[in-house]
């Protein structure tokens, strides 16, 4: 397992458990028997599931299918699920409610070549979204893709945000950070705004609605653009680049 820097800020909310699921498999637990561990001897609220090898995965069955069946999350011994096992534990509720919808999907219409919009949304969420909250003025910034707003003019206003990732692949790549990546911030129904005190597992939970969801609801931020998460961006060229910081799309109203 790669070295995580434990003191990134993106990592501040799991890296209590997550330094100690970390030291138990550099130890040479698997990642599954170490979250396992954590539930059994109290150190972390019980998830609802237990993780198990990989192996354990029938040949054919969707993933998120056993999950829903089963209540056990299949875990290989590697980031990208130490990571998965980790957003379980911190929020057991939201990943609960992703496995309804997706259970309930597969059901429906069963597994195909495509996953279609809802479960390409949950997917989305699940390995790279994030939660956003914060001012209405940054929210709008962001929404317009306005750039120079969102991190420089209101850069003050970052102070009474808070971003918390909730997409396990991006953890994982995160752990060598590189500019260009991009999380998806999850936008609520506006009747289901983030209120600034709300337990961020059991509101996420409440706000998973499918037809939402089918609408792809989400802006994209560049990570390391965020104020305090990089030193880089104290110097306000670092927002110069347009590779990463895409002005939104104009509509033209022509077709090609």
């Amino acid at each position: 397992m790669h070295t995580i820097d434990w003191q990134m800020p993106w990592l501040a909310p799991i890296a209590g458990l997550g330094k100690e699921v970390a030291h138990q498999v550099q130890s040479g637990t698997s990642v599954a028997d170490a979250l396992n561990a954590l539930v059994d001897t109290g150190q972390a609220p019980d998830p609802g599931v237990r993780f198990v090898p990989q192996a354990g995965l029938p040949p054919g069955m969707a993933y998120e299918q056993f999950i829903f069946e089963r209540a056990q999350v299949p875990t290989r011994d590697n980031l990208h699920d130490f990571f998965n096992g980790l957003v379980w534990l911190h929020h057991p509720q939201a990943k609960r409610r992703m496995s309804q919808i997706h259970g309930s999907a597969v059901a429906a219409q069963g597994v195909g070549a495509t996953r279609g919009p809802l479960r390409d949304a949950l997917t989305l969420l699940d390995e790279n979204g994030a939660l956003l909250l914060a001012p209405d003025a940054l929210w709008q910034a962001l929404a317009a893709r306005q750039w120079q707003r969102l991190f420089i003019d209101l850069r003050p206003l970052w102070r009474q945000a808070r971003l918390v990732l909730v997409g396990h692949a991006l953890m994982e790549k995160l752990v060598m950070p590189r500019k260009p990546m991009v999380t998806h911030v999850y936008r609520p129904p506006p009747a289901l705004a983030v209120p600034p005190d709300a337990p961020l597992d059991a509101w996420l939970a409440a706000a998973l609605d499918a037809g939402h969801l089918r609408t792809k609801p989400f802006a994209p931020l560049p990570v390391l653009g965020v104020p305090g998460w990089w030193p880089d961006n104290e110097n306000f060229l670092f927002y110069a680049d347009s590779a990463v910081f895409r002005p939104a799309r104009q509509y033209t109203g022509t077709k090609v």
